[in-house]
């Protein structure tokens, strides 16, 4: 919304309407009707809803969820004390919290129109939720713990919607559903074991709509299912009807479960229509009935018994059709198309088949002029059929996405699919192309997916004439393939290609000569995985002009990836897990001019590659003089980066992980550096090039398990855009930077287990600090303690770790008058192994604590007094084996 059209709202809404966001809070009165409050912390506690208690005659009490977390929390007072005041509340949201139970507060909430749970842990809803008579809608979605329903449902006769979906621990309906004339919509109706009479209760329900599910039909008799009248809701367009998962063929009663679906005849007007688990061995003449004029989805799912599908191709705007789990089909054919049909599926748009495990033939009774000829038919897709063996169609004009995935007897034929967009094989017994007729090219296709295919039965003209010029081209699990040139496959035409699971694959290309670099500008991205003896890529990779992202996995026959220049416009490059690999660039010739090439990589990722030595063999080649990010992890052999000694200055973030043997990275910044960030872990750095003080650009430095690192230079620290530093598991490191306290940027700093010898500054710490996280390291506690923790007074977030601090025996500190900055709104204590209480004046000023996080301080006997921690709505406790609850 327009800031001005907002401004207009809340002016009409005056003092009626009232939200609350943060610290952002609008005059309440007890004139405001309708409130609002956003989500924006991952608890939300009493302070949060003081102001409510005001507005004694609010109507709606509505949350508006945030998206930054996954689980809210919400105070039990909210639920027990204020909700019960708000007596004239209409609207009642709760959607998203982690409730597990509710009190038993509806009878003070008698106005309820709207109340929505959804997405809560509730297990049960009180029995005063029945006295809500004037209640419309119920919303209880996603409830996945809540088992039943009131068993006093029938009161609610002013109940119009009602939603259940993705309450799937909800095993049955409680008696009275009769009483709710007034329903609209019921997204599903569970009927218990042993309550099949029930069904009998939808006779009265005339004005349900919408989509509906039956679930537990497998409790229910024939006569009790034509009692519920389903043909008359004429306001229902779309229908589920499902049968138990649970139940083993020899339990089932097939008969009983026939009738029960011949008398769940829909209403004429239905639209959509799912048949789950059914146990018959034949379908209802309903189904493919011509009175369901306005079928347009059918889904048949897991219907194990039946040996036959109804004939729906009679359905005149059937547009969807899925089968999927039908054990028993051996043959579909004319049952399906309609015995005498003219023109079967004359509207089907998508047809599905998928996990028919006993399909073997597919009569598509071609020799038939009248028959199959599927005109609308835009996506196929045949999904792990391993028996079903010929051919498919050899005639779809409207196919535009075919997909034959694990149907292993299946030749697929593409000679006759003239409109094809996206051709995706994985898993079949061959692959041809009718060479009866002359090829035409296919200039549709757009996305071409070849997996596993036993024999690859098409000339190397023809491949090239039928795919040469798809957009997307991905070849995988090919146990065979040498060479994509072998097959008449090549670089040319395509934008984004992907090769990977091809063990026996050595070039791209059979002969460099073949390789036609001005037919292959159209190349973006090429991604190369697991093919083990891959030993070289193409040299007219750098001819490859808009190729800008490379990424390359698994490929332990590489040695190097190029030979004396990368490609011209490559911008993005990625490889992992390439165990020989010495060199990113071997530079064969001893030619300077080539020396001087612009390369535009912007970003290297090198990760696994435990054979590499250096970017460049010879030293000469400055690959990186655009490079924006550096990444390399588990490189053991790695010693040097940038052998020209000077840093990049267009390198904005670097990371450099399990590389033992790179103790540094360049001897000196330059002040025009434009570096960002600095990660380094588990590697044999030893410091820091000179001129940190230089990087006007930098944010953050973090060292973590560097073992060789001492301390940083003299020449001193960024102190304009730094925000964020980190020392971690760094045995040796003895000494923060002396200008420490002037770095007046900084925000975060952390130190863990460096030497217990690190001191702390002269100077302090800088005032602006907003987390702070120390461990280890006692001398700079009892320094930060005597200087003054209070003079941090941006101060957030606190964590500090007891080890080595054995006198400190409460927190704060009573004996020293030890005061904590007012502004934290997080604590968290570990380690300290003889703190026994704490200090509970120590907290009185913290206003704004929202976190209470105590682990392992195994004498601590008691926290602060409740008083103290009025704000709180995250207390976290562990290994505290002396507190009492």
């Amino acid at each position: 919304m327009h800031d001005l059209m907002n401004d207009l709202a809340q002016s009409v809404a005056g003092e009626i309407c009232c939200r609350v966001e943060g610290e952002k809070q609008q005059k309440f009165s007890h004139r405001s009707r309708h409130s609002a409050y956003v989500i924006d912390d991952r608890c939300q506690s009493v302070k949060k809803f003081e102001a409510f208690y005001q507005m004694t005659s609010l109507r709606t009490f509505l949350r508006l969820m945030a998206p930054s977390y996954e689980v809210f929390y919400l105070s039990n007072v909210v639920l027990e004390d204020l909700l019960p005041r708000l007596s004239y509340l209409r609207v009642l949201s709760l959607g998203g919290y982690e409730i597990y139970d509710l009190p038993d507060f509806f009878e003070n909430l008698k106005h309820l129109r709207y109340l929505n749970f959804s997405r809560t842990r509730i297990n049960r809803l009180p029995d005063s939720l029945c006295s809500l008579y004037h209640l419309e809608t119920l919303i209880l979605r996603d409830c996945s713990k809540l088992k039943n329903l009131p068993s006093k449902m029938g009161n609610l006769v002013n109940l119009h919607f009602l939603d259940i979906r993705g309450a799937n621990s909800i095993e049955r309906m409680p008696s009275g559903f009769d009483q709710l004339t007034q329903l609209q919509t019921l997204s599903n109706f569970v009927i218990g074991e042993g309550d099949g009479r029930l069904i009998r209760e939808l006779k009265t329900l005339s004005n349900l709509r919408g989509n509906f599910c039956l679930s537990g039909l497998e409790n229910v008799n024939g006569q009790d299912a034509r009692e519920a009248k389903l043909n008359e809701k004429l306001g229902i367009d779309g229908l589920e009807l499902q049968w138990g998962t649970a139940l083993e063929n020899n339990t089932r009663k097939t008969e009983v479960e026939e009738r029960v679906l011949d008398f769940l005849h829909p209403p004429k007007r239905l639209e959509q229509l799912i048949i789950e688990n059914y146990g018959g061995v034949k379908f209802s003449s309903w189904i493919a009935d011509s009175s369901l004029k306005n079928l347009s989805s059918l889904k048949l799912r897991n219907c194990k018994n039946c040996k036959s599908l109804p004939s729906v191709g009679r359905l005149p705007l059937l547009k969807y059709l899925s089968i999927i789990g039908f054990d028993q089909v051996q043959k579909i054919g004319v049952e399906l198309f309609g015995e005498n049909q003219l023109n079967p599926f004359a509207s089907l748009e998508i047809l599905s088949f998928e996990s028919l495990p006993n399909w073997k033939e597919w009569d598509t009774c071609e020799g038939d002029e009248k028959v199959l000829k599927l005109p609308s038919l835009r996506e196929l897709s045949i999904i792990n059929c391993p028996q079903l063996l010929g051919r498919l169609p050899t005639y779809l004009s409207s196919l535009q996405k075919l997909e034959i995935h694990g149907c292993t007897n299946l030749v697929v034929s593409i000679s006759s699919f003239p409109s094809l967009c996206k051709f995706s094989i994985r898993g079949c017994a061959e692959l041809v192309d009718d060479c009866s007729s002359p090829a035409k090219e296919l200039s549709s296709l757009q996305t071409l997916s070849l997996s596993n295919i036993s024999k690859f039965n098409i000339p190397a003209d023809r491949t090239m004439l039928r795919f040469g010029n798809s957009e997307h081209f991905a070849i995988d699990g090919w146990e065979e393939l040498a060479s994509l040139s072998w097959y008449g496959f090549s670089l040319v035409g395509h934008r984004f290609i992907s090769v990977s699971s091809c063990p026996q694959l050595q070039s791209l290309e059979a002969k460099e000569a073949e390789l036609q670099p001005d037919k292959i500008s159209c190349v973006e991205s090429l991604r190369i995985y697991d093919c083990e003896r891959l030993n070289r890529l193409p040299q007219v990779l750098h001819e490859l002009t808009f190729l800008t992202d490379m990424e390359i996995r698994g490929c332990r026959g590489l040695v190097s990836f190029a030979e004396n220049n990368l490609p011209l416009k490559l911008k993005k490059l990625t490889i992992d897990t390439c165990e020989n690999l010495e060199y990113l660039v071997d530079e064969k010739e001893d030619n300077k001019s080539m020396s001087s090439t612009l390369c535009l990589l912007e970003e290297l990722s090198i990760y696994k590659c435990p054979s590499l030595m250096s970017l460049s063999s010879k030293g000469r080649k400055n690959i990186c003089n655009q490079l924006q990010l550096l990444y390399i992890t588990d490189c053991s052999k790695l010693s040097c980066i940038f052998s020209n000694t000077k840093f990049p200055i267009t390198l904005k973030h670097l990371r450099i992980g399990e590389c033992p043997e790179l103790e540094y990275i360049a001897q000196e910044f330059e002040e025009t550096a434009c570096l960002e960030s600095i990660l380094f872990f588990r590697s044999g750095i030893k410091s820091l090039p000179r001129g940190l003080d230089k990087l006007k650009q930098l944010q953050e430095i973090c060292l973590h398990s560097c073992s060789n690192l001492f301390s940083f230079e003299e020449s001193g620290m960024p102190s304009t855009s730094f925000r964020a530093f980190g020392v971690d598991g760094c045995g040796n490191f003895g000494a923060l930077p002396k200008c420490m306290a002037s770095i007046t940027s900084l925000r975060r700093l952390r130190l863990r287990d460096c030497s217990a010898d690190i001191s702390f500054p002269s100077e302090g710490f800088p005032a602006n600090l907003t987390s702070l996280t120390i461990s280890n390291a006692p001398k700079i506690y009892r320094s930060l303690v005597e200087w003054g923790l209070n003079k941090l007074t941006s101060l957030q977030e606190l964590t500090i770790g007891g080890g080595g601090c054995s006198n400190v025996v409460s927190f704060p500190e009573e004996g020293i008058g030890m005061m904590l900055p007012p502004s934290l709104t997080y604590i968290m204590l570990f380690g300290f192994e003889n703190l026994e209480f704490m200090f509970s004046e120590g907290f009185q000023d913290l206003a704004s604590l929202k976190g209470l996080d105590i682990d392992n301080c195994p004498k601590l006997t008691s926290l602060p007094k409740k008083d103290m921690l009025l704000s709180l709505g995250y207390l976290y406790i562990s290994s505290c084996p002396l507190l009492k609850e």
